[in-house]
């Protein structure tokens, strides 16, 4: 499982480095780049959130495997007719905005099936689900490390469009994975009747009413707006006007990704020894205003370097946490739904993100909005951690799935 996600996870992340810089450097426009964010990330979430009940009713395993196949052919064709002279920008950019629009909305369903996976293995394995939570956020981390190492490197030697294969290959071994190697887990007891809508509701109406999973939420959706912004607009066109190229997006994202590594091995080792509200809340406010006012202010490169490697000793800390704490308080039944659709109001920010990044890129220019996401990112880690429910946190920490 591990394997296979970070397959996937490392592939996505090139994807994420390639095809706004294909679309910035053909095109020269930020609007443009975060437009194609937009279009993979939209459909991405509105399928991660409807495909809940098909993991539900239909297991994990193969709405993985269906997902990382069909999302890898469509992003396939990106490279093979770029290189055939039918992708020229920006007059074919529908033509991409459609082929990777097509790829978000099937990778949805399957990128939630490998996670609703974790309670079936934790049960099959016998290893607590709060320490397989850490090692898959371990893995996470470290395939987010290296994709976009790889991303950066890849981009710059061979061209953008050409490493958008390494994110279709990157798919196909993930389905190839998860296919012949892991056997069918099931995390339901029994056959749940009624219909599609009302399996649907269902996820809905137990999200609606758990007030701490709602404030996280709230939370991580503010946060992973203003990171599509930065990673997608934001950082490249700084790195474009400060004369530097795809690389030093690469050099970022691999320190920032290593420390978050090294942090998320403390954090799985460490599990249950520590505050998980401390933890939390510290870690998600270091984890993005240093690195993006560094930017804004113009700082020296080592000192960009350092708060990279600040941040990710924070983030390493979020989602082993509250992985472990989703698992803890939503019933075994309700995984796939309840999962898919807190991911998907997690991920809602980003095709948002894309477009906000280039607007305000565009009026602003490129350092002022760095300033602005950076503030931005400070308020929404720190306010909503005063509320009252936080204190659950700590009190909520079973080790197993409610029923």
């Amino acid at each position: 499982m591990l394997l296979a996600s970070g397959m996937s996870i490392a592939g996505s992340r090139v994807a994420t480095i390639a095809l706004p810089w294909l679309v910035l450097s053909e095109t020269g426009s930020a609007a443009y780049a975060g437009l194609v964010l937009t279009a993979e990330m939209a459909p991405y979430v509105v399928s991660k959130a409807l495909g809940g009940p098909l993991v539900d009713r239909y297991g994990p395993r193969l709405i993985s495997v269906v997902g990382d196949v069909v999302s890898g052919a469509l992003l396939a064709l990106v490279p093979i007719l770029y290189a055939v002279g039918q992708l020229t920008l920006p007059d074919r950019l529908p033509l991409l905005l459609a082929l990777v629009a097509l790829a978000g909305a099937v990778r949805g369903p399957g990128d939630g099936a490998r996670n609703a996976m974790i309670p079936g293995v934790s049960d099959a394995t016998g290893i607590p689900v709060e320490r397989i939570t850490g090692l898959d956020s371990t893995v996470d981390r470290a395939s987010g490390l290296v994709g976009a190492g790889v991303g950066g490197l890849l981009v710059t030697a061979f061209g953008a469009a050409e490493t958008v294969a390494v994110t279709a290959g990157a798919s196909f071994l993930s389905a190839l994975v998860v296919a012949t190697l892991i056997p069918h887990i099931s995390h339901r007891d029994t056959e749940e009747p009624g219909t599609y809508l009302s399996q649907l509701r269902a996820g809905v109406d137990y999200l609606r009413r758990d007030r701490l999973l709602r404030s996280i939420l709230f939370m991580v959706t503010v946060t992973n707006l203003l990171e599509a912004a930065y990673l997608g607009v934001m950082l490249p066109k700084w790195a474009l006007d400060n004369g530097y190229d795809a690389s030093l997006v690469g050099l970022v994202g691999v320190l920032y990704g290593g420390a978050a590594v090294a942090s998320s091995l403390v954090a799985t080792t460490m599990a249950g020894r520590f505050s998980r509200r401390t933890a939390f809340l510290t870690g998600f406010v270091l984890s993005g205003a240093p690195r993006y006012l560094a930017l804004a202010l113009g700082a020296p490169l080592w000192v960009i370097i350092a708060a990279n490697v600040v941040s990710g000793l924070g983030a390493g800390f979020v989602n082993p946490t509250v992985n472990a704490l989703f698992f803890e308080r939503v019933p075994r039944h309700l995984v796939g739904r309840v999962g898919s659709l807190a991911d998907a109001l997690a991920w809602a920010g980003l095709p948002v993100g894309g477009v906000v990044g280039g607007v305000v890129v565009t009026a602003l220019g490129a350092a002022p909005a760095l300033g602005v996401a950076g503030t931005a990112y400070l308020v929404s880690t720190v306010l909503p951690g005063l509320r009252p429910e936080w204190g659950e946190m700590d009190r909520t920490r079973a080790g197993v799935g409610r029923e």
